[in-house]
């Protein structure tokens, strides 16, 4: 690992900004932004996730958010409901063609990814997986988030942040 905190920085802004780029180029091709693509990611589980939850899966600000939920909303990709357990409180769903679409875009990202010739194993990719959260959490401070879904190898798993 870099001694230095800008080495550090310096490669993950590289690896992000190239990763980003790639993803960027498949979902290009379906006028979809990656800001898009990870909101309708999150809500694929089906569960319904508030704004907060959203805006910090996608990295936007709440008032950009608000005007990407408004967009996919006209698009007939997701609907907002109040949440039964706290009705202050929005909750995004997909809407079936939402889901449909999340699929495509899952389905089209995964085959350019695959494409790739892979530097890592898989247990060097769960590693990998592991050691970021593990920085993350770190660089968040205690109790900031709480677990997150990652997908390694096609397979989605829940991360627990590790202390």
């Amino acid at each position: 690992m870099p001694r230095r905190p800008q080495e550090l920085l310096y490669l993950l802004t590289r690896a992000e900004r190239l990763a980003v780029r790639r993803v960027r180029s498949v979902l290009d091709e379906f006028d979809c932004t990656v800001e898009a693509w990870r909101v309708l990611d999150l809500l694929s589980d089906g569960q319904g996730h508030n704004m907060t939850a959203l805006a910090d899966h996608a990295f936007l600000p709440a008032p950009s958010l608000t005007k990407l939920v408004d967009q996919l909303v006209d698009q007939n990709l997701l609907f907002r409901r109040v949440d039964p357990a706290d009705r202050r409180r929005v909750l995004a769903h997909l809407t079936p063609r939402g889901m449909r679409r999340w699929q495509l875009l899952a389905r089209e990202v995964r085959a350019d990814w695959g494409e790739l010739e892979s530097p890592l194993t898989d247990e060097e990719t769960r590693r990998l997986d592991e050691l970021l959260d593990r920085l993350a959490g770190t660089l968040e401070g205690p109790g900031t988030r709480g677990p997150r879904r990652v997908t390694t190898g096609g397979v989605e798993r829940g991360v627990g942040r590790a202390r």
